[in-house]
Protein backbone atom coordinates (compact mmCIF):
# COMPACT_ATOMS: atom_id res chain seq x y z
CA UNK A 1 0.00 0.00 0.00
CA UNK A 2 3.29 2.45 0.80
CA UNK A 3 4.44 2.11 -2.91
CA UNK A 4 1.07 2.45 -4.10
CA UNK A 5 0.49 5.92 -2.33
CA UNK A 6 4.24 6.62 -3.16
CA UNK A 7 3.80 5.91 -6.67
CA UNK A 8 0.33 8.22 -6.89
CA UNK A 9 2.37 10.94 -5.03
CA UNK A 10 5.52 11.34 -7.18
CA UNK A 11 3.04 11.04 -10.11
CA UNK A 12 1.37 14.14 -8.99
CA UNK A 13 4.56 15.84 -8.30
CA UNK A 14 6.07 14.95 -11.46
CA UNK A 15 3.59 17.16 -13.44
CA UNK A 16 4.64 20.04 -15.16
CA UNK A 17 1.33 21.67 -14.46
CA UNK A 18 1.77 20.81 -10.58
CA UNK A 19 5.23 22.78 -10.74
CA UNK A 20 3.45 25.62 -12.64
CA UNK A 21 0.61 26.20 -10.36
CA UNK A 22 2.43 25.72 -7.01
CA UNK A 23 5.16 28.40 -8.38
CA UNK A 24 2.62 30.84 -8.99
CA UNK A 25 0.73 30.38 -5.99
CA UNK A 26 3.64 30.47 -3.53
CA UNK A 27 4.99 33.44 -5.89
CA UNK A 28 1.10 35.17 -5.33
CA UNK A 29 1.09 34.28 -1.74
CA UNK A 30 4.69 35.89 -1.02
CA UNK A 31 3.67 39.14 -2.70
CA UNK A 32 0.46 39.15 -0.91
CA UNK A 33 1.78 38.71 2.65
CA UNK A 34 4.94 40.55 1.31
CA UNK A 35 2.83 43.75 0.44
CA UNK A 36 2.30 45.64 4.01
CA UNK A 37 6.07 44.72 4.47
CA UNK A 38 6.81 46.90 1.06
CA UNK A 39 4.23 49.79 1.54
CA UNK A 40 5.00 49.87 5.26
CA UNK A 41 5.76 53.56 6.21
CA UNK A 42 5.36 55.56 9.42
CA UNK A 43 6.39 59.34 10.22
CA UNK A 44 8.47 61.01 13.05
CA UNK A 45 9.15 65.35 12.72
CA UNK A 46 11.51 64.88 9.52
CA UNK A 47 9.01 62.93 7.69
CA UNK A 48 8.11 59.55 6.05
CA UNK A 49 9.78 56.72 6.73
CA UNK A 50 9.48 53.91 4.80
CA UNK A 51 10.18 49.82 3.96
CA UNK A 52 12.22 48.06 7.11
CA UNK A 53 13.66 51.61 8.34
CA UNK A 54 9.99 52.43 9.19
CA UNK A 55 9.47 49.23 10.62
CA UNK A 56 12.80 49.83 12.99
CA UNK A 57 11.83 53.12 13.75
CA UNK A 58 7.89 51.30 15.46
CA UNK A 59 9.73 48.68 17.14
CA UNK A 60 12.11 50.88 18.89
CA UNK A 61 9.47 53.39 19.98
CA UNK A 62 6.84 50.85 21.03
CA UNK A 63 9.93 48.73 23.20
CA UNK A 64 9.22 50.98 26.14
CA UNK A 65 5.70 50.86 25.63
CA UNK A 66 6.30 46.86 26.74
CA UNK A 67 3.98 47.10 30.11
CA UNK A 68 1.05 45.90 31.94
CA UNK A 69 -1.96 47.91 31.47
CA UNK A 70 -2.63 48.56 35.08
CA UNK A 71 -5.60 51.15 35.92
CA UNK A 72 -2.67 53.19 37.50
CA UNK A 73 -0.33 53.20 33.96
CA UNK A 74 -3.81 53.82 31.98
CA UNK A 75 -4.71 56.62 34.25
CA UNK A 76 -1.61 58.20 34.07
CA UNK A 77 -0.70 58.24 30.46
CA UNK A 78 -4.52 59.37 29.48
CA UNK A 79 -3.44 62.45 32.49
CA UNK A 80 -0.56 62.96 30.59
CA UNK A 81 -2.07 63.64 27.66
CA UNK A 82 -4.99 65.97 28.93
CA UNK A 83 -2.11 67.91 30.07
CA UNK A 84 -0.86 68.45 27.02
CA UNK A 85 -4.45 70.86 26.53
CA UNK A 86 -3.17 73.17 29.34
CA UNK A 87 -0.27 74.69 27.18
CA UNK A 88 -2.36 76.53 24.14
CA UNK A 89 1.11 76.05 22.41
CA UNK A 90 0.61 72.32 21.62
CA UNK A 91 -2.94 72.75 20.42
CA UNK A 92 -3.90 72.49 16.87
CA UNK A 93 -7.84 73.41 15.66
CA UNK A 94 -9.25 72.76 12.41
CA UNK A 95 -12.95 74.27 13.09
CA UNK A 96 -14.37 71.11 14.73
CA UNK A 97 -11.77 69.81 17.21
CA UNK A 98 -8.32 70.32 18.58
CA UNK A 99 -5.48 68.20 18.36
CA UNK A 100 -1.70 68.18 19.71
CA UNK A 101 0.56 69.62 17.37
CA UNK A 102 4.63 70.21 17.52
CA UNK A 103 6.94 68.71 19.38
CA UNK A 104 4.46 67.32 22.32
CA UNK A 105 2.57 65.34 19.92
CA UNK A 106 6.26 63.65 18.57
CA UNK A 107 7.49 63.30 22.04
CA UNK A 108 4.23 62.20 23.86
CA UNK A 109 1.59 61.08 21.25
CA UNK A 110 3.50 59.87 18.20
CA UNK A 111 5.08 57.21 20.13
CA UNK A 112 1.62 56.39 21.83
CA UNK A 113 -0.51 56.52 18.99
CA UNK A 114 -1.44 53.12 18.50
CA UNK A 115 -1.89 52.53 22.98
CA UNK A 116 -3.62 55.51 22.86
CA UNK A 117 -6.38 55.12 19.91
CA UNK A 118 -6.73 51.22 22.19
CA UNK A 119 -7.38 52.90 25.46
CA UNK A 120 -9.92 55.57 23.74
CA UNK A 121 -11.71 52.79 21.79
CA UNK A 122 -12.63 51.61 24.78
CA UNK A 123 -15.06 53.99 26.28
CA UNK A 124 -16.90 54.15 22.89
CA UNK A 125 -19.93 52.84 22.61
CA UNK A 126 -20.39 49.41 20.80
CA UNK A 127 -19.93 50.01 16.97
CA UNK A 128 -18.71 53.25 17.64
CA UNK A 129 -14.90 54.51 17.14
CA UNK A 130 -14.05 58.16 18.16
CA UNK A 131 -10.47 58.55 18.45
CA UNK A 132 -8.04 58.86 20.85
CA UNK A 133 -8.81 62.96 20.76
CA UNK A 134 -12.10 62.02 22.81
CA UNK A 135 -9.57 61.75 25.82
CA UNK A 136 -9.59 65.10 26.94
CA UNK A 137 -13.29 64.60 27.65
CA UNK A 138 -12.59 61.70 30.37
CA UNK A 139 -13.39 62.42 33.87
CA UNK A 140 -10.19 61.15 35.42
CA UNK A 141 -11.52 61.96 39.35
CA UNK A 142 -11.99 58.76 40.28
CA UNK A 143 -9.32 57.30 38.07
CA UNK A 144 -9.71 55.91 34.87
CA UNK A 145 -11.94 52.91 35.42
CA UNK A 146 -10.72 50.71 32.48
CA UNK A 147 -11.28 47.09 33.13
CA UNK A 148 -14.97 48.16 34.67
CA UNK A 149 -15.94 50.14 31.81
CA UNK A 150 -14.55 46.96 29.27
CA UNK A 151 -17.23 44.64 31.39
CA UNK A 152 -20.01 47.02 31.12
CA UNK A 153 -19.27 47.29 27.14
CA UNK A 154 -19.07 43.40 26.61
CA UNK A 155 -22.48 43.48 28.90
CA UNK A 156 -23.89 46.09 26.47
CA UNK A 157 -22.85 44.04 23.85
CA UNK A 158 -24.21 40.44 25.08
CA UNK A 159 -27.46 42.73 25.47
CA UNK A 160 -27.96 44.47 22.31
CA UNK A 161 -31.54 43.07 21.44
CA UNK A 162 -30.00 42.94 17.97
CA UNK A 163 -27.70 39.67 18.60
CA UNK A 164 -30.52 37.80 19.86
CA UNK A 165 -28.61 35.81 22.45
CA UNK A 166 -30.00 33.06 24.55
CA UNK A 167 -29.35 33.25 27.96
CA UNK A 168 -26.90 30.49 27.76
CA UNK A 169 -24.90 32.09 24.92
CA UNK A 170 -24.78 35.16 27.14
CA UNK A 171 -23.56 33.23 30.11
CA UNK A 172 -20.88 31.32 27.36
CA UNK A 173 -19.36 34.41 26.26
CA UNK A 174 -19.09 36.04 29.60
CA UNK A 175 -17.53 32.70 31.11
CA UNK A 176 -14.96 32.97 28.49
CA UNK A 177 -14.23 36.52 28.33
CA UNK A 178 -13.77 36.12 31.88
CA UNK A 179 -10.83 34.26 31.41
CA UNK A 180 -8.76 36.78 30.12
CA UNK A 181 -5.92 37.83 32.49
CA UNK A 182 -6.14 41.44 33.93
CA UNK A 183 -4.18 43.62 33.65
CA UNK A 184 -3.52 43.27 29.89
CA UNK A 185 0.24 43.23 28.92
CA UNK A 186 0.89 45.27 26.19
CA UNK A 187 3.81 45.78 23.55
CA UNK A 188 4.50 45.34 20.01
CA UNK A 189 2.74 42.62 17.91
CA UNK A 190 3.24 44.06 13.79
CA UNK A 191 3.80 41.23 12.56
CA UNK A 192 1.00 39.16 13.82
CA UNK A 193 -0.94 41.79 13.19
CA UNK A 194 -0.74 41.34 9.41
CA UNK A 195 -0.72 37.67 9.43
CA UNK A 196 -4.53 37.79 11.63
CA UNK A 197 -5.54 40.26 9.50
CA UNK A 198 -4.84 38.13 6.36
CA UNK A 199 -6.06 34.90 6.69
CA UNK A 200 -8.30 35.13 3.99
CA UNK A 201 -5.29 35.52 1.22
CA UNK A 202 -4.92 32.31 1.71
CA UNK A 203 -7.91 30.94 -0.12
CA UNK A 204 -5.85 31.61 -3.50
CA UNK A 205 -3.29 28.71 -2.41
CA UNK A 206 -6.16 26.81 -1.10
CA UNK A 207 -7.27 27.24 -4.89
CA UNK A 208 -4.94 26.27 -6.26
CA UNK A 209 -4.16 23.13 -4.54
CA UNK A 210 -7.47 22.02 -5.51
CA UNK A 211 -6.28 22.76 -9.58
CA UNK A 212 -3.08 20.35 -8.59
CA UNK A 213 -5.77 17.55 -7.20
CA UNK A 214 -8.09 18.19 -10.34
CA UNK A 215 -7.14 15.43 -12.26
CA UNK A 216 -6.48 13.02 -10.19
CA UNK A 217 -9.67 10.88 -11.15
CA UNK A 218 -10.84 13.11 -14.17
CA UNK A 219 -7.69 12.76 -15.71
CA UNK A 220 -7.53 8.89 -16.14
CA UNK A 221 -11.01 9.29 -18.29
CA UNK A 222 -9.48 11.84 -20.09
CA UNK A 223 -6.53 9.71 -20.60
CA UNK A 224 -8.66 6.52 -21.39
CA UNK A 225 -6.56 5.13 -18.59
CA UNK A 226 -9.39 4.08 -16.59
CA UNK A 227 -10.36 0.95 -18.13
CA UNK A 228 -6.85 0.16 -17.68
CA UNK A 229 -6.70 1.08 -13.98
CA UNK A 230 -10.05 -0.53 -13.56
CA UNK A 231 -8.77 -4.12 -14.66
CA UNK A 232 -5.84 -4.12 -12.68
CA UNK A 233 -5.36 -6.17 -9.75
CA UNK A 234 -6.02 -3.38 -7.24
CA UNK A 235 -7.68 -0.90 -9.48
CA UNK A 236 -10.72 -0.72 -7.65
CA UNK A 237 -9.35 -0.83 -4.18
CA UNK A 238 -5.88 -0.09 -2.95
CA UNK A 239 -5.18 2.30 -6.14
CA UNK A 240 -8.59 4.13 -5.43
CA UNK A 241 -7.16 4.48 -1.74
CA UNK A 242 -3.69 5.22 -2.46
CA UNK A 243 -4.86 7.78 -4.89
CA UNK A 244 -6.55 9.38 -2.08
CA UNK A 245 -4.13 9.66 0.06
CA UNK A 246 -1.55 10.94 -1.75
CA UNK A 247 -3.72 13.84 -2.37
CA UNK A 248 -3.98 14.64 1.11
CA UNK A 249 -0.47 13.93 1.45
CA UNK A 250 0.21 16.30 -1.22
CA UNK A 251 -2.58 19.08 -0.02
CA UNK A 252 -1.14 19.06 3.94
CA UNK A 253 2.48 19.41 2.05
CA UNK A 254 1.30 22.12 0.36
CA UNK A 255 -0.30 24.04 3.23
CA UNK A 256 2.44 23.81 5.48
CA UNK A 257 4.80 24.95 2.85
CA UNK A 258 2.44 28.00 1.89
CA UNK A 259 1.71 29.17 5.62
CA UNK A 260 5.90 28.94 6.05
CA UNK A 261 5.84 31.57 3.45
CA UNK A 262 2.82 33.71 4.34
CA UNK A 263 3.99 33.89 7.87
CA UNK A 264 8.16 33.69 7.60
CA UNK A 265 7.82 37.66 5.60
CA UNK A 266 6.03 39.08 7.70
CA UNK A 267 7.94 37.89 10.86
CA UNK A 268 11.06 38.41 9.31
CA UNK A 269 10.11 42.13 8.77
CA UNK A 270 8.33 43.06 11.98
CA UNK A 271 10.38 40.18 14.05
CA UNK A 272 8.29 37.57 16.43
CA UNK A 273 7.92 39.93 19.23
CA UNK A 274 4.11 39.97 20.55
CA UNK A 275 3.48 36.44 20.15
CA UNK A 276 2.39 35.78 24.21
CA UNK A 277 0.95 38.93 24.44
CA UNK A 278 -3.15 38.45 24.46
CA UNK A 279 -5.65 39.71 21.76
CA UNK A 280 -7.54 42.16 23.45
CA UNK A 281 -4.60 44.90 22.86
CA UNK A 282 -6.00 44.82 19.60
CA UNK A 283 -9.40 45.44 20.70
CA UNK A 284 -10.31 45.24 24.27
CA UNK A 285 -13.70 43.48 24.18
CA UNK A 286 -12.04 40.67 21.95
CA UNK A 287 -13.85 37.57 24.45
CA UNK A 288 -11.17 35.07 23.62
CA UNK A 289 -8.47 34.66 26.16
CA UNK A 290 -6.11 33.85 23.29
CA UNK A 291 -2.61 35.22 22.64
CA UNK A 292 -1.66 36.24 18.91
CA UNK A 293 -0.05 33.02 18.53
CA UNK A 294 -2.92 30.71 19.83
CA UNK A 295 -5.03 32.51 17.97
CA UNK A 296 -3.03 32.19 14.72
CA UNK A 297 -2.35 28.14 15.96
CA UNK A 298 -6.10 27.85 15.59
CA UNK A 299 -7.33 29.99 12.83
CA UNK A 300 -4.40 27.92 10.92
CA UNK A 301 -6.30 24.51 12.04
CA UNK A 302 -9.82 25.61 10.65
CA UNK A 303 -8.10 26.66 7.59
CA UNK A 304 -6.46 23.29 7.00
CA UNK A 305 -9.98 21.65 7.96
CA UNK A 306 -11.55 23.72 5.26
CA UNK A 307 -8.48 22.87 2.93
CA UNK A 308 -9.34 18.63 3.49
CA UNK A 309 -12.74 19.57 3.27
CA UNK A 310 -12.10 21.12 -0.30
CA UNK A 311 -9.74 18.15 -1.53
CA UNK A 312 -12.46 15.74 -0.48
CA UNK A 313 -14.56 17.97 -2.68
CA UNK A 314 -12.55 18.18 -5.43
CA UNK A 315 -11.69 14.39 -5.36
CA UNK A 316 -15.72 13.46 -5.50
CA UNK A 317 -16.60 15.84 -8.32
CA UNK A 318 -13.55 14.37 -10.07
CA UNK A 319 -14.70 11.06 -9.55
CA UNK A 320 -17.53 12.30 -11.59
CA UNK A 321 -16.75 14.47 -13.89
CA UNK A 322 -15.23 13.75 -16.99
CA UNK A 323 -12.91 16.95 -16.97
CA UNK A 324 -10.59 18.70 -14.47
CA UNK A 325 -12.14 22.12 -16.37
CA UNK A 326 -15.63 21.07 -15.00
CA UNK A 327 -14.08 20.24 -11.44
CA UNK A 328 -12.82 23.95 -11.20
CA UNK A 329 -16.34 25.73 -12.76
CA UNK A 330 -17.94 24.20 -9.54
CA UNK A 331 -15.08 24.98 -7.18
CA UNK A 332 -14.35 28.43 -7.91
CA UNK A 333 -17.89 30.26 -7.48
CA UNK A 334 -17.94 28.03 -4.17
CA UNK A 335 -14.48 29.66 -3.07
CA UNK A 336 -15.10 33.20 -4.62
CA UNK A 337 -18.01 34.29 -4.87
CA UNK A 338 -18.66 34.48 -0.79
CA UNK A 339 -15.48 37.56 -1.88
CA UNK A 340 -18.41 39.56 -2.89
CA UNK A 341 -21.00 39.15 -0.07
CA UNK A 342 -21.07 41.13 3.05
CA UNK A 343 -22.90 39.48 6.24
CA UNK A 344 -24.99 42.41 8.21
CA UNK A 345 -24.79 41.05 11.37
CA UNK A 346 -24.02 37.67 13.21
CA UNK A 347 -27.27 36.02 13.20
CA UNK A 348 -30.02 34.78 10.91
CA UNK A 349 -29.77 32.34 8.38
CA UNK A 350 -28.13 34.16 6.09
CA UNK A 351 -25.38 35.28 7.76
CA UNK A 352 -24.66 31.90 9.40
CA UNK A 353 -24.01 30.39 5.90
CA UNK A 354 -22.18 33.12 4.48
CA UNK A 355 -19.41 33.12 7.71
CA UNK A 356 -19.34 29.07 7.38
CA UNK A 357 -18.48 29.24 3.64
CA UNK A 358 -14.80 28.52 2.59
CA UNK A 359 -14.04 32.52 1.81
CA UNK A 360 -15.54 34.10 4.98
CA UNK A 361 -14.49 30.89 7.35
CA UNK A 362 -10.85 31.35 6.62
CA UNK A 363 -11.67 35.17 8.81
CA UNK A 364 -11.09 34.95 12.45
CA UNK A 365 -13.75 36.80 13.34
CA UNK A 366 -12.10 37.68 16.79
CA UNK A 367 -14.03 40.49 17.90
CA UNK A 368 -17.85 39.03 16.86
CA UNK A 369 -19.27 36.99 19.56
CA UNK A 370 -20.72 34.74 17.14
CA UNK A 371 -22.15 31.15 18.65
CA UNK A 372 -24.97 28.71 17.89
CA UNK A 373 -27.11 27.03 20.31
CA UNK A 374 -27.57 23.25 19.99
CA UNK A 375 -30.29 22.37 23.03
CA UNK A 376 -27.81 22.76 25.92
CA UNK A 377 -24.53 23.38 24.22
CA UNK A 378 -23.18 26.38 22.48
CA UNK A 379 -20.32 26.80 20.00
CA UNK A 380 -18.22 29.41 18.80
CA UNK A 381 -17.41 30.14 15.25
CA UNK A 382 -14.02 28.62 15.34
CA UNK A 383 -15.76 25.06 16.63
CA UNK A 384 -18.77 25.57 14.25
CA UNK A 385 -16.58 25.92 11.35
CA UNK A 386 -14.15 23.00 12.68
CA UNK A 387 -17.47 20.81 13.09
CA UNK A 388 -18.70 21.59 9.54
CA UNK A 389 -15.32 20.69 7.79
CA UNK A 390 -14.32 17.78 9.51
CA UNK A 391 -17.80 16.37 9.19
CA UNK A 392 -17.46 17.46 5.06
CA UNK A 393 -14.47 15.56 4.92
CA UNK A 394 -15.46 12.27 6.43
CA UNK A 395 -18.45 12.52 4.59
CA UNK A 396 -17.51 13.51 0.42
CA UNK A 397 -14.27 11.31 0.98
CA UNK A 398 -16.47 7.81 1.07
CA UNK A 399 -18.02 9.54 -1.83
CA UNK A 400 -15.29 9.96 -3.88
CA UNK A 401 -13.91 6.81 -3.31
CA UNK A 402 -17.33 4.55 -4.43
CA UNK A 403 -17.62 7.30 -7.08
CA UNK A 404 -14.71 6.21 -8.79
CA UNK A 405 -14.90 2.83 -7.95
CA UNK A 406 -18.77 2.85 -9.39
CA UNK A 407 -17.85 4.32 -12.50
CA UNK A 408 -18.60 3.08 -15.94
CA UNK A 409 -15.80 3.04 -18.46
CA UNK A 410 -16.63 3.92 -21.78
CA UNK A 411 -16.47 2.25 -24.73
Amino acid sequence: MKTLIKYEFLKILRKKSTFIVMAVSLLLTAFLFGLPVLQHQTYDENGVIKGSRGIAYDKAQAEELSVPLTEEYIAETIRGYQQLFEDHNNVGFDGSEKFIIGDAYWNFVAPREKLLSMIAANYDEPGENTGYNKLPELDMTDGADFYQTREHKIESILNDPSRKMSDAQKEYWKNISDKINIPLQYGYYGGWEIIISSFELLMFALLCICIVIAPIFSGEYQAKTDAVIMSARYGKTKLITAKIAASFIFAAIAFIVHILVACGIPLTAFGFSGWNLPLQIAGTTIPYPLTFFKAFLINSGVIFLILMAMISLTLFLSAKMKSPYTVLIVLVPIIFIPMFLTPNGTTGIYNLILLLLPYRASMPELSKYISCQFGGMVLNVFAMRAILYAALTAILIPLAWFGFKKHQISA
